[in-house]
């Protein structure tokens, strides 16, 4: 953010609670402080027919899969959330299993809220999508950021206790 969204003057960096922050320079009239809190995003572990679904978004390499996520809206539960984004990515409908728990994600500055999901029905990616993976729980190689450790969370849950995957030495989080 670059300038005031309430009076449209440049904003400054200055310490505040022992932080940078971006302030409006005209404190006395404005007084116009960006936060910047972190964006609350649900993800799900989908279990599906046994088996775990990772999916892959269109603008990612071909290698890239992950677990199902998405913002939170205005107005919404994590729990309603969650529900909405498997039934919107994956057309499946959901119930939740249990809440595997919160992750920091720093580069984009989000909470992630992870649950553990079983779902029903047949599979139908949304444009968001355009490939899915099927995998046994202990398939999965846990990455080292943002949902990558809510899966080693929930692995450990299982007794599943996977090495973090090494993005220096393979190309895939599923290659042995």
């Amino acid at each position: 953010m670059k300038f005031c969204p309430q009076c449209g003057k440049e904003l400054v960096y200055k310490i505040k609670d022992g932080r940078d922050r971006h302030f409006c320079p005209d404190e006395s009239e404005c007084g116009y402080v960006h936060w910047n809190n972190p964006i609350p995003v649900v993800a799900a572990i989908v279990e599906h027919e046994g088996e775990i679904i990772l999916a892959r978004n269109a603008a990612w390499p071909a290698t890239w899969y992950a677990l199902i996520t998405g913002f939170l809206e205005s107005g919404e539960t994590p729990e309603e959330g969650i529900i909405r984004e498997v039934k919107e990515e994956l057309n499946l409908d959901g119930e939740i299993v249990e809440l595997v728990g919160l992750y920091e994600f720093h580069r984009m500055n989000q909470l992630i809220i992870a649950y553990h999901i079983k779902a029903t029905g047949s599979i139908q990616l949304s444009e968001e999508l355009v490939d899915y993976k099927r995998l046994k729980p202990e398939e999965i190689k846990p990455w080292p950021a943002g949902t990558g450790r809510a899966v080693q969370d929930w692995q450990a849950k299982r007794g599943i206790f996977n090495e973090m995957f090494d993005f220096t030495k393979s190309s895939s989080a599923t290659d042995e």
